[in-house]
């Protein structure tokens, strides 16, 4: 049992092993890597912007390559190699571990199957939690950390942009009570099968101030073992940018109050989403390259037999790659995205009635310059062909499925058809920038994988 953080009496005894996140002793002697598994989003927080090839910034939501679960194994067998004393498995991001669910669960039982000895840890917002305790418990996951920044939901409101919860955009303080309910559902689900649970609060100057008592106050008596106020880092192209960063005395201060309810960690690091070795030190650049090495070999894994091959249906080259990247010019300026909210990209290319067209633009913004119709009673090739003639000032359309037939033809064209999932405007912004979409395709997925329609309607 852990007695190095500062404790209260009305909190459950944190049972940390040897997780050095969880034991401030722990730290000094053992390591933890971080699989970064989960690049989507269900939330976007005013003070986060995800980064999926980042090597210099040492914060949550970065990562320098994503990993399918498999390579995620591989990657860990690789660094438990490396790092004799690990202690501890977690995932964190650079997403949140349940917008990505199939990745996460697969990836923490193959961890488990293979190193039953070390410790499984996931961190994440709480929003899609609670469909998942009994698979946390069951794989054997013994540590979760759910980020609380209020739990009034007025106050709440302040800190997100949107949600997405089965597939619709919320917002403002309905967002914000749903997330809230949702976190103190998980919170004591996870406390009553015996989880060590961790409550991150981001203190955010002119926001949070005495709230963070309420906070403290409200998970402990939800059976929440410790509590992490961390502060504000202020991060450029988002809301909170302008947002001073609270001194450390401040932070000293509201961990010193939040103390009598609940034990308070002090030690914390913000760990980036790949971050691996011991709490506190540099991410090497030779554990960068192994991580690296790993996301380009599951890459050239999905490719293999799939680039240069021919439908059978079509006899037209298939030329979709994980490698995406879609390059607008001054004849082609626009990306056309299917959607259902507006939020993420989400429909597959047969079920679209209308495509969300956009400009991507400098500075990683894009524009929304239409809803455009791309209905068609036409059907096989000849429907795709319609479409493509209402979409010749687009360079790609992104959607999260399509067969190789639509594929095929609008390669022909010089429009890439990228299948992907996650936020529209991660996809926009990776594009506005020049970078590739890869991290947000799904590995091994080149072909419209559900029946939703049929071959006149669907997406073949």
């Amino acid at each position: 049992m852990d007695t190095s953080v500062s404790g209260t009496t009305g909190s459950r005894p944190v049972e940390s092993g040897n997780h050095p996140c969880f034991n401030r002793q722990a730290r000094h002697t053992h390591a933890r890597v971080h699989l970064p598994v989960a690049p989507r989003c269900n939330m976007q927080c005013n003070y986060c912007d995800r980064k999926f090839n980042c090597v210099n910034e040492s914060r949550p939501g970065v990562t320098c390559a994503i990993l399918d679960p498999r390579q995620a194994l591989e990657y860990l067998h690789r660094t438990a190699e490396k790092f004799k004393n690990l202690s501890v498995v977690g995932i964190a991001g650079p997403g949140d571990p349940f917008a990505c669910p199939q990745e996460t669960l697969e990836t923490l039982r193959l961890v488990r199957a293979e190193f039953p000895h070390l410790l499984l840890c996931v961190a994440t917002n709480g929003l899609a939690l609670p469909a998942y305790v009994n698979d946390l418990a069951e794989i054997g996951v013994s540590h979760v950390t759910v980020t609380v920044n209020a739990v009034d939901p007025l106050l709440g409101a302040r800190f997100y942009r949107w949600m997405s919860v089965d597939g619709h955009r919320i917002e403002g303080i309905e967002a914000a009570a749903l997330l809230w309910e949702n976190q103190s559902k998980s919170i004591a689900a996870l406390a009553a099968r015996g989880t060590t649970v961790k409550v991150n609060s981001i203190y955010v100057p002119g926001i949070s101030g005495s709230h963070i008592l309420d906070v403290a106050r409200t998970v402990a008596g939800l059976g929440a073992n410790i509590h992490n106020i961390m502060a504000l880092f202020p991060t450029p192209n988002t809301p909170f940018a302008n947002f001073p960063e609270p001194e450390k005395r401040v932070i000293a201060q509201a961990r010193s109050r939040a103390s009598q309810y609940l034990s308070q960690m002090s030690h914390c690091s913000r760990c980036r989403a790949d971050a691996a070795g011991m709490v506190g030190e540099e991410h090497s650049q030779a554990q960068i390259q192994l991580l690296q090495i790993c996301s380009r070999a599951a890459e050239s894994r999905v490719t293999s037999g799939v680039s240069g091959s021919i439908d059978s249906a079509s006899g037209l080259p298939m030329t979709l790659s994980p490698q995406l990247q879609l390059f607008p010019t001054g004849e082609r300026p626009y990306v056309a995205i299917a959607s259902r909210d507006g939020v993420f990209v989400d429909q597959h290319l047969g079920e679209a009635r209308q495509l969300r067209i956009y400009k991507p633009e400098a500075a990683g913004q894009a524009a929304l310059i239409e809803l455009r119709s791309v209905v068609s009673e036409a059907g096989g090739a000849a429907r795709w062909m319609n479409m493509l003639d209402g979409l010749k000032d687009c360079c790609g359309i992104l959607v999260s499925g399509a067969g190789a037939v639509p594929r095929a033809i609008f390669a022909r064209y010089g429009i890439t058809v990228g299948l992907v999932e996650g936020a529209i405007e991660d996809a926009l912004q990776a594009t506005a920038a020049g970078k590739n979409l890869k991290f947000m395709a799904r590995p091994g997925r080149f072909a419209c994988d559900s029946s939703c329609g049929d071959k006149t309607e669907g997406c073949a």
